[in-house]
C-alpha cells in the first residue's frame, strides 16, 4: 500500500491500542514502520489522533539520554515524543493508577521555553538553546510502557518511537527562572517511594548536559520542519531508571537547586 496509507493505518491501529489499553506489541508487518523517519511520520500522525482527549502538542520528552536508560531498553541513541497539553499536571498531585496499563515514573530536568527556536535557523549551536530557556524545572515523566517486554524491545525502537516513545504526561514542580546559577551537570536528583530512596543522578547523566539533550532535540525536529516554541516543555530525560508504581505509593523527587516534584497513586 503507498506510504501515506500505511503510515495512517498504523498511526490509527496505535491509537485503538492505546484506547482499548491493551499490551504493548509488534505491529503488523504491513504497517510496521521501516525507518526511523517513517516512525516518526506515523507518531505525527498519532498526535493527531491523541489531540482530540489530550490536547494539542505542548512540547516534548526525550528519551535514551542517558547510559542507564540505553541500557533498560537495549538501544544507545535518544529518540523523541510529544508531550501533549492535557496531561501536564502541577505537583503535587494524585493520579490513578487505573487510567494506565503499566504507570512508570522517570525523575528528569525540564526546561520551559522563553522563545522561539524556529528551524529555519538551524543548526542550533548549544548556547544558543541555552540562551533560550526561561525556566528549569524539577519533573516527573509519566511512562506507560502497556505491559512491554523489555527483552524484545531493541528490536521493536522504530515501534516505540511511532507510539509516541510511551509518554503518558509529566508532573512539574515550581519552576526555577533564576537558574543560570546552578551547576545543572553537577545538580544530583534523587527519587523516593514511600519514603525508601530508589535512584538517583546527575544533570551530567543526560548527554553530560541537560541543555546537550536540548540541542540534540531542537536540531532533530529542525531536520523534520519543526520548530520548538515559546512556552513549550522539553523533559531532558530521565536520570533515574525508569520506576513502576501502584496504588497507595508516594513518590517524590529532589533535584539540588532546583526544588522537588509530588506523585499520589491512588
Amino acid at each position: 500500500m503507498p506510504d501515506d496509507d500505511r503510515i495512517q493505518q498504523a498511526s490509527q491501529f496505535l491509537w485503538e491500542e492505546h484506547r482499548a489499553h491493551k499490551p504493548f506489541q509488534s505491529m503488523p508487518p504491513a504497517l510496521a514502520p521501516r525507518t526511523v523517519d517513517e516512525a516518526y511520520a506515523m507518531q505525527e500522525e498519532l498526535h493527531s489522533l491523541m489531540t482530540e482527549v489530550h490536547g494539542p502538542v505542548a512540547g516534548y520528552k526525550i528519551a535514551l539520554t542517558t547510559p542507564v536508560m540505553q541500557q533498560m531498553v537495549g538501544f544507545h541513541a535518544p529518540i523523541a515524543g510529544a508531550i501533549l497539553a492535557r496531561t501536564i499536571h502541577s505537583s503535587p498531585v494524585t493520579l490513578r493508577r487505573t487510567d494506565y496499563v503499566r504507570l512508570g515514573v522517570e525523575c528528569e530536568i525540564a526546561v520551559q521555553l522563553g522563545k522561539d527556536l524556529p528551524a529555519a535557523q538551524a543548526p542550533y549551536r548549544r548556547d544558543q538553546v541555552g540562551d533560550a530557556v526561561t525556566a528549569v524545572i524539577p519533573a516527573f515523566e509519566l511512562i506507560d510502557d502497556r505491559q512491554a517486554d523489555y527483552t524484545q524491545l531493541a528490536a521493536h525502537v522504530l515501534t516505540l518511537i511511532a507510539d509516541n516513545t510511551w509518554n503518558a504526561g509529566i508532573i512539574l514542580g515550581a519552576p526555577l527562572r533564576d537558574w543560570r546559577n546552578v551547576d545543572l551537570a553537577a545538580a544530583r536528583g534523587v527519587m523516593v517511594i514511600n519514603g525508601t530512596v530508589v535512584g538517583e543522578g546527575y544533570g551530567r547523566d543526560v548527554m553530560g548536559h541537560p541543555f546537550e539533550a536540548l540541542l540534540w532535540l531542537v536540531n532533530m525536529l529542525a531536520a523534520q520542519g519543526k520548530s520548538l516554541t515559546q512556552g513549550m516543555i522539553v523533559m531532558t530525560g530521565s536520570i533515574v531508571a525508569t520506576k513502576f508504581v501502584n496504588p497507595g505509593d508516594t513518590v517524590g523527587l529532589s533535584v539540588d537547586g532546583l526544588g522537588e516534584a509530588q506523585l499520589s497513586v491512588i
